[in-house]
């Protein structure tokens, strides 16, 4: 009796046999390395939220783990950048992101933050998962100790180092926006070279203006109030003249309203 001849299995056979991991999977990211390296994620975060507050189409986190394989091998297939922000993403919160829930979507951008503990990783292996494997356009990577700060961007599928402005900034075409070093922090800084600012720096800066408007408007009218005191001198030094003048004339014999 023969055997029945062995078929070979379809794409749509081999897809429907692949079972994906849940989408809904936390983040497995291990603590940060100090307040310094939180606090800029922290800035990042904010700046760029802020920013784009009018934007619903993009994704900004930090510290967050990056599922890219159903095989979940921690050491390869998934990441935890320390910042990155996804473009053309649905804006919400998430427990991670997971890239086979987001339609293959890997981030645009990514900033890592150097350590003693991961410099070598950040500027090694995981740079090239980001070039090879994310194929994010634009990474940089920044030591909040030193200030050491370094951007490439994907050319080719090859990452080409960023050439600094005269002013030590680095574009990022992705984010529109410059990266630089102000006041020992990673900030961002508009096209024109405009810091961005947190909300609260904004009202400060409002009060700043409205605080030196009044200080001008009260330098005003203290000068006002000056000349009006010049003028009342005057009116007074005329009167006195006059009155001086007046009593001449009577003692002269002649009546002074005859005269004015």
């Amino acid at each position: 009796m023969s055997q029945p001849l062995a078929t070979t299995p379809s794409v749509e056979d081999v897809t429907e046999s692949i079972i994906f991991p849940p989408g809904d999977i936390y983040s497995d990211e291990p603590p940060l390395e100090s307040d310094l390296h939180r606090e800029q994620i922290d800035l990042l975060i904010r700046l760029i939220k802020w920013w784009w507050r009018d934007r619903n189409n993009f994704y900004a986190t930090g510290n967050l783990t990056i599922y890219f394989s159903p095989n979940q091998k921690k050491s390869e297939e998934f990441r935890g950048p320390d910042f990155f922000v996804v473009l053309d993403a649905e804006k919400k919160d998430r427990k991670s992101w997971v890239v086979w829930q987001e339609d293959g979507k890997y981030p645009n951008v990514i900033i890592e933050l150097l350590s003693d503990s991961t410099a070598s990783v950040d500027k090694g292996l995981k740079k090239q998962i980001y070039q090879n494997t994310f194929r994010t356009p634009d990474y940089f990577w920044f030591d909040p100790v030193s200030l050491e700060l370094r951007g490439f961007h994907l050319i080719d599928g090859q990452y080409q180092d960023l050439a600094p402005t005269e002013s030590g900034r680095l574009w990022s075409q992705q984010l529109e926006l410059y990266l630089a070093v102000y006041l020992g922090k990673l900030r961002f800084f508009t096209p024109d070279g405009d810091l961005v600012m947190l909300p609260e720096d904004e009202a400060n800066q409002q009060l700043e203006q409205t605080s030196q408007q009044l200080e001008q408007t009260s330098q005003q009218l203290e000068q006002t109030s000056q000349q009006l005191e010049q003028t009342s001198q005057q009116l007074e030094q005329e009167r006195q003249r006059a009155a001086i003048l007046a009593e001449r004339l009577r003692t002269a014999g002649i009546d002074p309203e005859q005269i004015f």
